[in-house]
């Protein structure tokens, strides 16, 4: 199965298509076009609209696969890293080679320093088409090529966000009611009261058997982070994501060695030497690696650091797209998944441009034997969505 091309499409939906919470409900922010950033706080850049990179590989037998780049902002800065550095390490050779060719595409640009960033994010969706690619020769379902089936279906939490206390219970509650039996909620208030108050609003109203975690998008320092966490601790909470900067694992290790409750975090870090250090010096409980920014094959050298150490995977999706979730879907097939984060509603928005796609059913996604990673992209349905040409 020789690659004879490889194209990458930026797409960017209508106003409002982002869908999801967008880190969380935000007071003061700056409009800067398309996207918003904090005011107050030193966070990340948002989009209201679902951006995302969709990678196409086709080889010379006439074979598709399809992949995506995690790109909720910069999607053309990746489709030029794939079409101009990617592309040409990859024509001419053979699909089934996904592992080779990773590394190659990695080396390529080591020495110049970019072993993260977009560059990784290219790797990542030229690697999940690849894995599509092969399953769909093959006639079996990607997990399959992973591992094989470790479960049968995959447990799903939702993120939701509101200003308001009682909205935010009410959101919880119509959730329930559709057979969700987790939440996550994103939550930047300045003081750890107010926020502890609104959690234990959700508590309150969701019960005791429904389980909580708490994304505070990296907006507290390290006696901030304890101090809240202790306060969490005592609501039942599964875990305290992402509770301070990234960039000093001590900090990290240093929150998670104060609490029982356990620590979070990990969205930022695409390669398993990245994840070391965490891992080394028990800087979290649970990882979060974003499959659209890490892709399976890497993903799966992750796990298997992770596990090592009895680290629970819970893999972040966020602003995603349907190739993303399947992927992560696919990814479940390592021995350490724990659970997958969703959107509900916005999954069909952004799924408009695939004619099949999973879909959860009470809560799950449920594990089927369709080859590849089971999504149908519908070509024109995409080329509605491509911006940047």
């Amino acid at each position: 199965m020789i690659i004879k091309q490889v194209d990458a499409f930026p797409i960017r939906m209508e106003e409002g298509s982002h869908g999801n919470v967008g880190g969380g409900v935000q007071q003061n922010v700056d409009t800067l076009g398309d996207y918003y950033i904090s005011r107050d706080e030193w966070t990340a850049i948002y989009t209201s609209r679902h951006e995302t990179l969709v990678i196409r590989i086709e080889t010379t037998d006439g074979m598709v696969g399809w992949g995506e780049s995690q790109a909720p902002v910069g999607g053309r800065a990746v489709k030029e890293i794939v079409e101009q550095l990617c592309r040409p390490v990859l024509i001419g050779r053979n699909a089934f080679d996904r592992e080779y060719l990773w590394y190659r595409m990695y080396s390529s640009m080591r020495e110049r320093g970019h072993i993260t960033g977009f560059f990784v994010d290219a790797l990542a969706g030229i690697d999940i088409a690849l894995h599509d690619l092969i399953g769909k020769a093959l006639g079996l379902p990607v997990y399959r090529l992973l591992g094989g089936k470790m479960r049968d279906e995959i447990e799903l939490y939702i993120g939701i966000s509101n200003l308001d206390s009682a909205a935010l219970a009410e959101m919880a509650a119509e959730h329930v009611a559709l057979g969700y039996r987790a939440f996550k909620l994103h939550l930047r208030f300045p003081s750890n009261r107010q926020l502890i108050e609104y959690v234990s609003a959700v508590r309150d109203e969701v019960g005791p058997d429904i389980g909580l975690m708490l994304d505070i998008h990296t907006t507290r320092d390290v006696s901030g982070a304890i101090g809240l966490g202790r306060g969490l601790e005592a609501l039942d909470v599964m875990w305290l994501e992402a509770p301070i900067a990234p960039e000093d694992v001590r900090w990290h290790a240093e929150v998670a060695a104060a609490l029982d409750l356990r620590i979070a975090t990990g969205e930022w870090l695409r390669t398993s030497w990245e994840w070391r250090q965490g891992v080394d010096l028990e800087g979290f409980d649970v990882a979060m690696a974003d499959i659209g920014r890490t892709g399976l094959s890497e993903g799966k050298r992750i796990a298997a650091l992770c596990d090592a150490y009895n680290k629970p995977i819970s893999p972040h999706i966020s602003g995603g797209g349907i190739l993303s979730v399947a992927a992560s879907i696919h990814y479940s097939a390592i021995p350490n998944f724990q659970t997958l984060e969703h959107a509900h509603r916005p999954l069909p928005i952004k799924a408009r441009i695939a004619s099949k796609y999973p879909e959860p059913k009470n809560g799950a996604f449920h594990l089927d034997e369709t080859p590849g990673l089971g999504v149908e992209i519908d070509e024109k349905e995409l080329e509605r969505f491509i911006y940047g040409r």
